[in-house]
């Protein structure tokens, strides 16, 4: 083996030739509003949709403007110049939507441009809003559907399991509420009464983290204390009612006097 041998390589003639990626992340909105313009561009390409990010004249969107940019988007996204990053529109208490927007929502998901839905809701079997022929708010008139959602968007959706939270969790995240409403001193008796209180069957979590506050009032005003303790919480919790007892005394023939009656 020749240690000394030696290999030249001729020396490279000419221009040197840079190649530069750019990648900017913008929204379907962001490039609906940039080509919303009066002197909009004829050209029907990613980069001069882009540019026109910067022009100030602005005028409506219209749908067939969306349409225009939404057919460039897929074909980028089709020839690998373009890569769709879908957005997450999340609803909570999707109950409340009426059947106007339901189709306008299973209309949308059609699109290969959709964003991921995902919709919360505490409902079981209720009534769908605006679902009658008149269109009016009145239940016995709407139809039934389980949480509130028509069955033909119902069956395109995934349904994710839940369940309530047991004593150890409710334990859990009323200290961390405390904690975070700066209710430091409190006493691990309390915190065991607020868990139990919260239980599904004869309260709710919600009503429980709002007894905190109050509680901790009851203790600097009645009693000069900082520390809130179990008697704190039995009291606040006869001031307050939730939701489920004060439905029952309502629909009780003795409730307390003051309630009304049908």
């Amino acid at each position: 083996f020749d240690l000394e041998a030696e290999d030249y390589v001729s020396l490279p003639k000419g221009e040197v030739h840079k190649r530069r990626q750019v990648v900017q992340d913008v929204t379907l909105h962001d490039l609906d509003v940039a080509n919303a313009s009066p002197t909009g561009t004829n050209k029907k390409d990613v980069l001069s949709l882009v540019q026109q990010l910067n022009k100030p004249k602005k005028t409506e969107i219209t749908e067939k403007l969306r349409s225009e940019v939404n057919r460039v988007v897929n074909k980028y996204i089709l020839e690998g110049v373009a890569e769709l990053i879908p957005g997450v529109l999340f609803i909570d208490e999707v109950h409340m939507l009426d059947m106007e927007c339901f189709t306008y929502l299973n209309k949308s998901l059609e699109s290969t441009l959709s964003p991921i839905l995902i919709m919360a809701t505490n409902r079981g079997l209720t009534h769908i809003r605006c679902s009658d022929r008149g269109y009016s708010n009145h239940d016995d008139d709407s139809l039934l559907s389980p949480h509130g959602i028509p069955m033909d968007l119902l069956d395109r959706m995934l349904i994710i399991r839940t369940r309530s939270y047991n004593l150890q969790e409710r334990l859990k995240i009323v200290s961390l509420r405390a904690k975070t409403e700066g209710i430091d001193d409190i006493t691990t008796e309390a915190l065991e009464a607020l868990a139990e209180l919260g239980d599904s069957s004869t309260s709710s979590l919600r009503f429980v983290i709002q007894l905190l506050t109050p509680a901790k009032i009851m203790a600097q005003c009645t009693e000069g204390r900082t520390q809130v303790t179990l008697s704190d919480i039995h009291t606040v919790q006869h001031l307050f009612l939730h939701a489920k007892t004060s439905a029952k005394q309502l629909l009780t023939d003795n409730g307390g006097e003051g309630y009304l009656h049908y």
